[in-house]
């Protein structure tokens, strides 16, 4: 049996929380649901379970083009309670502060250190943090796998149209179908 890691991208309050947040996305709390199935049967399948969350620094070059948000350190940039209430132990967070979850961050060296080879992306946004990890996760030798109904973007729109661009990458499937073909 091949080595998996499920990687949780992005599921942090400053997107998931409510309207008042910069970049609340209403579609996500279609996802969070799915998400937290996602997290059990892998920790059920004692597979690895990797957060990533932006951890940005107060004048990120990120802010050119989209509001503040994920500032490391506050209330915004942490994983939203629902889902740090399923975190365990031995999962592992990654503070990143690009778009790809492996861009300036361990995660590549962790997942070779584990012997992973085998990378299932869920979280936000499908269309530019969940396809620039999809990428570069491709990029680096990884087989890849998207659960489209455990992410979420703004709109339903800019998610499908980042699920069209992730299958240059690896497979697409829904939770349900990724479940009888665990890792």
């Amino acid at each position: 049996m091949e080595k998996c890691a499920l990687i949780v991208i992005d599921c942090i309050n400053d997107f998931l929380v409510n309207e008042e947040c910069p970049l609340f996305c209403s579609e996500g709390e279609k996802a969070v649901g799915g998400i937290k199935e996602a997290i059990d049967l892998f920790h059920n399948q004692d597979q690895q379970v990797i957060f990533v969350k932006d951890a940005h620094r107060k004048n990120d070059g990120d802010f050119i083009v989209r509001p503040n948000h994920g500032i490391k350190g506050t209330w915004g940039a942490e994983v939203v309670k629902s889902l740090q209430q399923k975190m365990v132990n031995n999962d592992y967070i990654i503070d990143k502060r690009r778009h790809s979850a492996f861009s300036y961050t361990d995660l590549d060296l962790f997942l070779r250190e584990e012997k992973i080879e085998h990378v299932v992306l869920i979280g936000g946004w499908t269309n530019t943090g969940i396809r620039s990890t999809a990428s570069d996760a491709f990029h680096q030798a990884y087989k890849v796998t998207v659960l489209s109904n455990c992410c979420y973007s703004q709109t339903e729109e800019m998610h499908q149209a980042g699920l069209v661009d992730i299958r240059l990458f690896g497979q697409v499937m829904t939770l349900e179908e990724f479940n009888g073909v665990i890792c």
